[in-house]
């Protein structure tokens, strides 16, 4: 019987999209914090619009350092220099607002006793639900249309950077469609690249070089006459960053997840110390959902779980495998409760997550990448997993 045929699409910006700036200024801030004091307490929010930087939230931290630098050394790093831009790194004006954290908070998050609080080890940050994913689509285990967006606009950053098209310029999307038969992707059935531009180039030049590109990145195996390039489809893109549009902290989730492919607690990531199970717990599931799949238990899995504010302990865990499993998935989930410990504190000592590796997080998805230092990409739980399904 052959298996239904869809279409499913995932998108991904470059760091000089307004809300990525803003994220990577708070990880910035952030990892400033973690290089001085790893048990730094850090929720950092960013506003940016046309000149103007608001930074605000809550740090608890011994670390020393200015702001202003951090923030100027980030908008510099991406690429927003040029004295004609509106934004740029010498001439942002940046408004700060920070206070320490809730008292009341960090009591729930301190490995200490409190009144009313029902244990002495660290709690969760807050209450929530992280999810965490992985599938056999790709060399990464992670979902073709979000990888296969990740890296087109990983490209347009280093043409630009590079000085190869010296008239792009940092803001700028993508979005790959893919053909599926069941979960076997076929075909690439649409790409579109917006990107942002000097003036001087014709639509025509910066369709051209887009074109070459895509066909440059994605696999040609999975590209025909059929495939359909759709470069700036407004014609002209000069005007970007947060001259054009205001960017804020944590508005693009999806795009730092599974491409709506895999489900989204909800929580955004940047900015937030590991304490905060927004971050941690859904690194986490990523780590544990893609271990699975790794072993070969299973060649889609989805791990979820829950937790109380100030409570160590999940509310909640479960698998799903989405009929693709190769034991029962109620024995991998017994599987996974006996190879890892989901208690905040465990998982910060597991990920290794007190140190300055934020930034490297930002742009591009949180998830999928070769770097040694994001440790939730490992698959070193694989015999262990094996091991706990044959007891």
């Amino acid at each position: 019987m052959k298996q239904r045929q869809y279409i499913f699409s995932s998108e991904s910006v470059t760091e000089g999209h307004p809300d990525k700036v803003c994220d990577f200024i708070s990880d910035s801030i952030l990892d400033a914090c973690l290089e001085q004091d790893p048990h730094s307490r850090v929720a950092c929010e960013t506003f940016a619009k046309s000149n103007l930087v608001v930074i605000g939230g809550e740090i608890t931290s011994n670390a020393e350092f200015s702001y202003t630098d951090v923030v100027r050394q980030a908008i510099h790093e991406i690429g927003y220099t040029a004295e004609e831009d509106v934004f740029n790194d010498r001439n942002a004006h940046i408004l700060q607002c920070m206070t320490r954290q809730s008292q009341d908070i960090a009591q729930g998050v301190d490995a200490r006793g409190a009144e009313g609080k029902a244990t002495d080890e660290q709690g969760a940050g807050d209450q929530g639900l992280m999810f965490g994913f992985a599938c056999r689509e790709t060399p990464e285990l992670m979902p073709a249309p979000i990888i296969y967006a990740h890296k087109l606009g990983q490209a347009l950053s280093e043409v630009r950077k590079s000085g190869k098209l010296k008239w792009l310029r940092p803001d700028g999307k993508t979005q790959v469609s893919v053909v599926y038969e069941g979960y076997k992707v076929t075909h690439i059935d649409t790409v579109v690249i917006s990107t942002q531009h000097l003036d001087s180039v014709s639509h025509k030049d910066v369709s051209a070089a887009m074109r070459s590109l895509a066909l440059k990145v994605l696999p040609s195996e999975y590209i025909d006459p059929k495939t359909r390039f759709l470069i700036n489809p407004t014609g002209r893109f000069v005007i970007g960053g947060p001259q054009g549009d205001a960017g804020l902290t944590g508005r693009k989730i999806i795009v730092d997840t599974y491409g709506g492919m895999g489900r989204h607690g909800g929580g955004a990531f940047s900015g937030k110390d590991p304490s905060k199970v927004d971050r941690s717990a859904a690194y986490m599931g990523r780590y544990v959902a893609k271990n699975v799949v790794a072993a070969g238990l299973a060649d889609r899995c989805e791990v979820q779980f829950a937790y109380a504010i100030g409570f160590p302990e999940p509310v909640s865990i479960s698998v799903n495998c989405f009929g693709t499993s190769k034991v029962s998935e109620e024995r991998i989930e017994n599987a996974v409760k006996e190879v890892f410990s989901f208690k905040p504190a465990n998982i910060i000592k597991q990920l290794n997550l007190l140190r300055p590796i934020y930034r490297k997080t930002t742009n591009y998805g949180h998830f999928g990448k070769k770097d040694k230092d994001l440790t939730w990409e490992k698959t070193d739980k694989v015999k262990d997993l094996v091991k706990a399904i044959g007891t």
